[in-house]
């Protein structure tokens, strides 16, 4: 898949990481009704690969779906295994070369503009800026873009639905939205306060894209 056409068309990735698998299932397959294209399993969540391979099942070949939290080369084959057709890591290691020898597009985690260098050698896709309100929220984004004014930023982490419109108005390609997003759903907890945020956050990204 084009993993960077996608952030840059549809301005948010969703991060789904549960306790529950059933409850993990149930929330990607909403994110997805309520339009949220883009949605990342977290392979730290309970049994992530097989809510992974599940989900694929339910949504079908075309429908974007990643693995996040790949850290090693069996993690990266573990997910292609199970279906995902783009990879997210944390930051820069074996994961991410073994993802771009199975051709999945990667968007990669780094916090430094030494990181960020060394990772567009790896030919990723984008760059995923994690922890961000840790870096320096939307104001890192905008010191960034001076140097690097093409680079494809993704900032992930502590972001809610201010901070995804600040990082957005700042250059930011997309947002990586887990816990402000999810909440308690990949736990058990309610899916119609789900789609209440997920609408809200959508909400949100398509003003910047507008």
């Amino acid at each position: 898949m084009d993993l960077l056409g996608a952030l840059r068309a549809h301005r948010l990735l969703a991060v789904v990481r549960g306790s529950d698998p059933e409850a993990a299932l149930r929330t990607v397959l909403a994110l997805v009704e309520e339009g949220v294209v883009l949605v990342e399993v977290s392979l730290s969540g309970r049994d992530a690969l097989d809510v992974l391979s599940r989900a694929r099942a339910a949504l079908g070949p075309d429908a974007p779906l990643g693995a996040g939290s790949v850290v090693t080369t069996d993690d990266a084959r573990r997910a292609h295994r199970a279906g995902a057709d783009f990879i997210v890591t944390p930051g820069l290691g074996a994961g991410v070369l073994e993802a771009r020898r199975l051709g999945l597009p990667v968007l990669a985690g780094v916090m430094t503009p030494t990181e960020l260098m060394a990772a567009l050698q790896q030919d990723v896709s984008a760059l995923k800026l994690f922890p961000a309100a840790q870096a320096g929220g939307p104001e890192f984004v905008r010191a960034l873009r001076g140097p690097f004014p093409d680079a494809p930023l993704v900032p992930v982490g502590g972001v809610d639905a201010d901070a995804a419109r600040r990082h957005l108005a700042e250059g930011a390609t997309a947002v990586g939205v887990g816990g402000p997003l999810v909440g308690d759903a990949a736990d058990g907890g309610d899916l119609d306060t789900l789609r209440v945020r997920a609408r809200s956050f959508l909400a949100v990204v398509r003003e910047r894209t507008a």
